[in-house]
């Protein structure tokens, strides 16, 4: 298929530089203690960035809320328990606002490597947590995809092929408060069934009870309430595009009515990555390689004058030094390419563009939670970039991108199947 040249725009943006000479030649970005799964991350939009320190206003405001929440890796054995550290994301978004990181082009995406430093760094010592990705600026379904699609690339090169995601979605705020009303009715009734340590729970939390494995709770949690049931539209459009965008990376995923966040913090979409390969009998071995959530609802209950949004996946894998993902990565190429999106069915495709790419090792910019033309094109101009890659919906739906050479202002039509191929072209890769 021929490539289709398209004729200049009087009214396309322009990117000010003082010369061609300065675009051209290529530049590159040093990086502390980075290793490839670093720079897998950094492919898809994060950025490094030193561990926050957990301090003791963190544990305050996260004891304020809860001692710790949890998702089961081994339901016969509740010492494998996994944590999900409420202190941990408040130390996240005091570091954001501390840092000023808001007054930073939005979404801020962030990539952590190892345990968290500080008062819970003990706690946490028994636990395999090798990074974390972080999200905070942004309340878009296309969060939760770059995260699990992120996570779930990393964990493809470090051996884990048999994967499968677990899903669930407790919405908003207004649809915990009804789901919470009717499973605590739900549960009020059927009290005199449920074992003795569940009706201590139940004075609690009523979600607590759902991950129940107990013979008893668990035919009384088959036919509790569902938290979708009680999404509001907005919520369950939210859920719906999340796993819109799983369908169209091709990551198998099921609906885990029981993977419930706690709901003094987490809102909207919970999930995990399972290893479909897991044997109990391999020790070494582990069930739950990553867990994530949405918490848009902390930061004003920590105190924070404005709401943030935020999500993030934790990957509780052992760190393995003869892996190739360990090797260091001193310096990556600076991008020469910033990718623009318009429209939820351009969003569907540019995961599987931005692999494309990164398989081919050409880095590669990306603003995805963002909506408007001019947002993006107002980045592009800020990095600098010689190029960009354009999908809209017409795009889309035809199997092309559009690149537009930000020095000339000319712009070709490129099937994405020959994409890799021009951008090395043109790039020189």
């Amino acid at each position: 298929m021929p490539h289709k040249t398209i004729s200049k725009s009087p009214k396309a943006p322009t990117l000010p530089v003082k010369n061609m000479k300065e675009l051209k030649e290529p530049t590159f970005v040093t990086h502390k203690n980075l290793d490839k799964s670093g720079e897998i991350a950094i492919y898809y939009g994060f950025s490094p960035k030193e561990n926050p320190e957990i301090k003791k206003v963190d544990m305050d405001h996260a004891k304020a809320l809860l001692d710790g929440d949890f998702v089961e890796d081994d339901p016969d054995d509740a010492g494998s328990r996994l944590p999900l550290h409420v202190e941990e994301k408040v130390a996240i978004l005091r570091t954001y606002m501390d840092e000023e990181m808001y007054n930073q082009p939005q979404p801020v995406m962030l990539y952590f490597k190892g345990a968290f430093k500080g008062v819970s760094a003990k706690k946490n010592a028994r636990f395999n947590r090798y990074c974390d990705l972080e999200i905070v600026g942004s309340d878009k379904s296309v969060a939760e995809a770059i995260l699990i699609k992120t996570a779930l690339t990393i964990l493809n090169e470090e051996g884990y092929k048999n994967i499968a995601v677990e899903i669930n979605s407790i919405g908003d705020k207004e649809s915990i408060a009804k789901f919470t009303r009717d499973l605590t009715t739900y549960y009020r009734k059927h009290i005199n069934d449920m074992h003795h340590e569940c009706r201590q729970l139940f004075k609690k939390d009523p979600f607590d009870l759902l991950g129940c494995r107990n013979e008893k709770c668990v035919q009384i949690n088959s036919t509790a309430p569902k938290s979708m049931n009680f999404l509001s539209e907005s919520s369950r459009q939210h859920f719906r595009e999340v796993l819109e965008y799983l369908e169209k990376l091709d990551i198998p995923y099921r609906i885990n009515n029981n993977l419930i966040g706690n709901k003094k913090y987490c809102t909207e979409t919970v999930f995990e990555l399972i290893n479909l390969d897991y044997n109990k009998k391999d020790k070494g071995a582990a069930k739950t390689l990553a867990i994530g959530v949405r918490y848009d609802g902390l930061a004003k209950r920590i105190g924070l004058k404005k709401e943030v949004a935020g999500a993030g996946i934790s990957l509780l894998i052992k760190s393995n030094p003869k892996s190739e993902l360990r090797k260091e990565v001193k310096k990556m190429k600076k991008p020469s390419i910033y990718f623009i999106q318009l429209g939820f069915e351009a969003k569907l495709e540019s995961l599987k563009i931005i692999e494309m790419l990164r398989q081919a090792k050409i880095p590669v910019c990306q603003s995805l939670s963002k909506d408007k033309l001019l947002a993006q094109i107002t980045n592009a101009e800020k990095m600098r970039v010689p190029y960009t890659i354009l999908v809209g919906k017409k795009e889309a739906m035809e199997g092309t991108a559009i690149v537009r050479d930000m020095i000339t202002r000319s712009q070709e039509i490129i099937p994405v199947d020959e994409l890799v191929t021009y951008m090395r072209k043109v790039t020189k890769e």
